[in-house]
């Protein structure tokens, strides 16, 4: 059942209620059959009073049964395959598989049952369509954007002999940690420069490893924390990286962190694709480097840390851009 603290959702959950709608939220923490108990009783007192159901991420088996309690119009935000995500992108299943068919099953169950399906970028798009092999008109294009009530320009604090690059995530493949470590050790000699991961998952083991074996002390680990403290840690970055994998999904997407990033009017380094291409400009609103090289992310990091201009004018073309189109409000506003 959708998580609504979840970027995505809380973004969808503002914009819809900033633009004059009335949200009437239906939604059970319980798991099993309970879960489907208690939105059956939920939805009983309230389904003469609205109009359009949407079902948040990740919704891909509760689309069956809400097509199964409704007829009016279902928005189902993709948002994510699951069968690109646990299949293709973390490996977790063999794509010869019963979990792979599964996968993919309940992703092509859900769209076809769904009016309309929300996914982030066109590529995204045309991926499903391939995927599922369905007609893209059932398909719209939302942004991530991200919530400025959270993320938002704000005074820098940091040691003053200290250049930070930063990141967050969830430590999976298409994040690329391993090609930000290689990264740190390619750019050891620059004592100033110190680079803060926040985040646990997947893929985390590994790094920590790859960061003893290159005995390296520019990077500090930090613990996940609440998504209200969240911004005080890229609030004292100088640069905000991306994502960095060569995975199928990696090309995409344009992550949660480069619209969070944008928000709080960093300069972003993060991998070109065409995903990113449809919404950032390199060298006016981001700053792009090659998927899966670290010799070419330690040359952007040296870059920007050496070009206050170039590092101030992307950061600044970022958040008008985000103000401009990426707000809550401005996302949810070309849904209806």
């Amino acid at each position: 059942m959708y998580d609504p603290n979840y970027p995505r959702n809380r973004v969808l959950l503002k914009g819809l209620k900033e633009n004059g709608h009335e949200v009437l939220e239906c939604q059970s923490r319980a798991k099993g059959l309970k879960k489907y108990l208690e939105l059956y009783h939920r939805h009983q007192k309230i389904k003469g009073q609205y109009e359009v159901m949407i079902i948040g991420f990740p919704g891909q088996t509760i689309v069956p049964f809400a097509r199964f309690l409704t007829k009016k119009e279902i928005i189902f935000d993709a948002f994510s395959s699951h069968y690109g995500g646990y299949v293709e992108d973390r490996g977790y299943h063999n794509k010869i598989s019963l979990a792979a068919l599964y996968y993919w099953l309940i992703d092509w169950l859900a769209v076809m049952l769904a009016d309309q399906v929300l996914l982030d970028t066109n590529q995204h798009i045309d991926y499903f369509a391939r995927l599922l092999k369905v007609n893209k008109s059932i398909f719209k294009r939302v942004f991530v954007g991200s919530d400025k009530t959270i993320f938002y320009p704000r005074p820098q604090e940091k040691p003053a002999d200290k250049f930070i690059v930063y990141f967050h995530g969830t430590y999976i493949p298409l994040q690329g940690v391993e090609y930000i470590v290689e990264a740190a050790n390619l750019l050891k000699e620059e004592k100033d420069i110190e680079f803060w991961l926040l985040g646990k998952g997947q893929t985390f083991p590994q790094i920590k490893e790859q960061k003893e074996k290159f005995k390296i002390d520019n990077i500090k680990f930090l613990e996940p924390v609440k998504y209200e403290e969240l911004p005080n840690y890229p609030g004292q970055a100088d640069i905000v990286l991306g994502i960095f994998g060569k995975t199928k999904k990696a090309g995409l997407v344009i992550p949660n962190k480069v619209f969070e990033a944008l928000a709080m009017k960093k300069p972003v380094i993060t991998r070109e694709s065409s995903a990113i291409r449809e919404l950032l400009t390199d060298r006016e609103n981001v700053l792009l480097c090659r998927p899966a090289d670290p010799q070419d992310l330690a040359d952007k990091i040296l870059e920007l840390k050496s070009n206050r201009e170039l590092r101030e004018k992307i950061a600044e073309n970022g958040y008008h851009l985000f103000k401009e189109k990426l707000t809550p409000r401005k996302i949810v506003a070309e849904l209806f």
